[in-house]
């Protein structure tokens, strides 16, 4: 029986597509236009990321034009457009989102200012028609944004928290009026100040959101900002042309001058110098380069002048990528309110089936349709979500105020809903558990040679050198008290070292490449350099080479640990939290920090691309993962990571892409913004459960005719105050070393 063979048949071709998405305000507006744009044929994958408002869709080569997939999120009620990745990044919006909530609190004001004044027997009430002319505007020109989004959920059968907003101001809004236009009591109960104020707040958390979305496109143009405009293009004559960076092409040779940016990925032709890669590389030293290595776009170039040839550009290059990373990566982060809206989504139609039912019963069984009226209006009013909609919000905004008093920059409501449940904190070396500068670590002298010589010479030749080592080497020397003399025919070997003479002594300081070309011996100097090396020191020679030449000495630079850095990572230890070091520099200078600090889980060698990778592999291991960073090269792995904690003297790039920034560069805060996150989410939690028990409460109460609007409204009340009052016992946190000192003084 002869076997019967069947093609098999391979997966279509598929092309990428990106669209710029506007309009979208929720995650159930980023999941309308996924649905609308899956729906179109040969669409074989489609993902919003709300944060960037950018629409990724996997097509079926040849199946769907970008125009038709511009149409389908046009009909689902947003606006579409091609997104260009390599187009500079526009400015944020003017914010008009903030004089609207400052409209708002200015017209709720003075009808919540009465509610006080009865709590203390004074009778400021305002009259009814006042009261009308106040709540009005907040209603139905304010808060219109929330008619149009709960009408918009309505049409695609789903429930969100503006539907329940909408639907619960207006039914206060609603009987106000009622009882104003038929009560024939002189002051009736009017509910105007819980339709505004609900409005006012739930603009305010809009606005709050708004806030710190912008933040993504804030890092975005912080990193391109790196990139040079322009670059020098050398001509086949010789000639440099000064080109737009858009128009440079793989292969074209570029200069790039001292002092000046390389305006992209390539490898160097010509010339030597010293390379400033720390804001893409994590590496905090200058990087000597030589003809045939590689650097890359965004670096600053020292001292030498270079021809680089260029092997990538546009989105091919390391900081394209690097865009890309933190583009992508910051869309994932789910708000808590994702979880009020599903509970609203089965909430809102269960409150509008109870109103329904106990109008109809009521009616039905007592012919008393006014009666009947009250009742289902009392089931609207005590339904009406103010606490829910200050549940999280209050609580936010108590956490964040008094983290920000200590030194703790929150920017993101969102890192702070998720920071609770961290279990690993993933540290940079550089600039982070380390002060982020060179120092003086050793100075070995040769046989017969004073300590202080070698020094005070070497800081002769670095005298008036902005080089870091340069300034390390003066540091040190000024601490030793040394009197650094002066120094003449200096001149700089570029990629090696230095040259010059102080008083008689023709000296030259350098790397060991610099002492063998002059044709010296390291003696036995050579192992204690392999071993500062195998630390991941960098170690200077300094050389006389008069007559009676030798090899005076070396000396050692290194970056140190911040004095906080080590009580940091005990204290996460002790909280049952873990804490990897991830670096870019060479396995060997990690560990030893890593050792200084207890660290035991340390990741070496690591691209700026494969960090975020490293804080992926950390979160699948199951845990909630935090990423410490200063600098460029750790901004994807800050918006990969669940929480991103950037350091306060760090780059603007890692403040921009991390929901969380230490105002203080003091590792020790990081297990302070995790406690201040804990102790916020317990809040919210208990501020829903306190929600929600006065509706499961208040509800059966009002549809059996036991509880009557005026109560309903006072319940209402109640319940907003219970919330804000349990929030704003976050005032009372105070940071871990602020604790030590009290007790410490009692």
């Amino acid at each position: 029986m002869s076997a019967i063979l069947k093609p098999v048949a391979s997966a279509p071709a598929t092309e990428e597509v990106r669209l710029a998405v506007e309009g979208m305000t929720c995650a159930s507006c980023a999941g309308r236009v996924e649905r609308a744009l899956r729906a179109v044929p040969g669409v074989e994958r489609a993902e919003v990321n709300l944060a960037t408002e950018i629409a990724t869709v996997a097509v079926v080569t040849g199946s769907a034009s970008a125009q038709r997939l511009i149409e389908a999120v046009n009909a689902a009620g947003f606006g579409g457009a091609i997104d260009r990745p390599e187009a500079p990044v526009p400015p944020s919006p003017p914010d008009r989102e903030g004089w609207r909530v400052a409209i708002a609190a200015a017209l709720s004001l003075p009808l919540v200012v009465p509610m006080a004044g009865d709590a203390v027997g004074a009778h400021w009430m305002l009259p009814g028609w006042i009261q009308l002319v106040l709540a009005t505007p907040v209603q139905f020109w304010l808060g219109a944004r929330f008619y149009r989004a709960g009408w918009s959920a309505l049409r695609a059968r789903s429930g969100n928290m503006d539907l329940l907003v909408a639907l619960g101001t207006s039914a206060a809004y609603g009987l106000s009026v009622w009882q104003l236009v038929f009560a024939r009591t002189a002051m009736p109960h009017l509910y105007f100040e819980a339709s505004a104020v609900v409005i006012t707040l739930v603009l305010l958390g809009k606005w709050l959101e708004a806030r710190a979305k912008r933040q993504t496109t804030a890092a975005i143009r912080a990193l391109q900002a790196l990139r040079p405009e322009t670059a020098h293009v050398r001509q086949a004559d010789g000639s440099e042309v000064d080109t737009p960076i858009a128009r440079v092409r793989a292969g074209h040779d570029i200069v790039v001058l001292p002092g000046e940016r390389i305006p992209a990925d390539g490898e160097i032709a010509e010339g030597s110098s010293h390379v400033d890669e720390s804001l893409l590389t994590g590496e905090s030293l200058p990087v000597a380069k030589h003809p045939g290595d590689r650097v890359t776009g965004g670096a600053m170039n020292a001292e030498g002048r270079l021809v680089v040839r260029v092997t990538a550009v546009g989105a091919e290059s390391a900081l394209s990528r690097i865009v890309r990373l933190v583009e992508s990566a910051q869309g994932r982060k789910a708000p808590i309110q994702r979880l009020v809206d599903r509970v609203s989504a089965v909430f809102v139609p269960i409150v509008i089936g109870i109103a329904v039912v106990t109008f109809l019963a009521w009616g039905v069984a007592t012919g008393d349709w006014p009666l009947a009226t009250l009742n289902a209006v009392a089931v609207l009013v005590i339904a009406c979500p103010c606490a829910l909609g200050l549940a999280t919000p209050a609580a936010i905004m108590a956490g964040t105020g008094v983290a920000a008093r200590h030194g703790i920059l929150i920017k993101d409501a969102q890192a702070l809903e998720l920071a609770h449940a961290v279990d690993t904190v993933a540290f940079d070396k550089t600039g982070t558990l380390t002060e982020g500068r060179p120092v003086l670590v050793e100075n070995v002298p040769a046989a017969a040679v004073a300590a202080v010589e070698v020094l005070g010479l070497a800081a002769a030749l670095q005298r008036g050198s902005a080089h870091p080592l340069a300034r390390a080497t003066l540091a040190a020397a000024l601490e030793a008290g040394i009197a650094v003399e002066s120094s003449h025919d200096l001149r700089v070997l570029a990629g090696r070292g230095v040259a010059g003479r102080v008083g008689d002594r023709d000296l030259r300081l350098g790397s060991l490449r610099l002492v063998r070309e002059i044709g010296f011996d390291p003696g036995e100097l050579a192992v204690t350099s392999e071993r500062l090396q195998g630390q991941g020191r960098t170690v200077s020679w300094l050389v006389d080479v008069g007559p009676a030449g030798r090899v005076l000495g070396l000396l050692a630079f290194g970056d140190v640990a911040r004095s906080s850095s080590r009580h940091a990572i005990a204290t996460l230890e002790a909280a049952g939290i873990r804490t990897v070091m991830i670096s870019g520099d060479n396995r060997g200078a990690a560990e030893a920090v890593a050792r200084t600090l207890g660290i035991r889980d340390v990741r070496a060698d690591v691209l700026p691309e494969a960090k975020a990778g490293v804080v992926d592999a950390l979160r699948a291991e199951g845990g909630r993962v935090a990423m410490v960073g200063d600098g460029v090269n750790d901004a994807p792995a800050l918006a990969a990571a669940d929480v991103g904690i950037a350091m306060g003297g760090g780059t603007d790039v890692a403040m921009h892409a991390a929901g969380i920034t230490l105002m203080r560069d003091d590792p020790a805060l990081v297990a302070d913004a995790i406690d201040i996150s804990r102790r916020t989410w317990r809040k919210i939690r208990q501020n829903l459960f306190w929600a929600f028990v006065y509706n499961v409460i208040g509800i059966p109460l009002a549809a059996f005719g036991l509880l009557n609007p005026v109560i309903a409204g006072a319940a209402m009340a109640l319940s907003s105050v219970s919330v804000v009052t349990n929030a704003l016992l976050l005032r009372r946190w105070r940071p871990t070393a602020d604790r030590r000192d009290e007790r410490g003084k009692s």
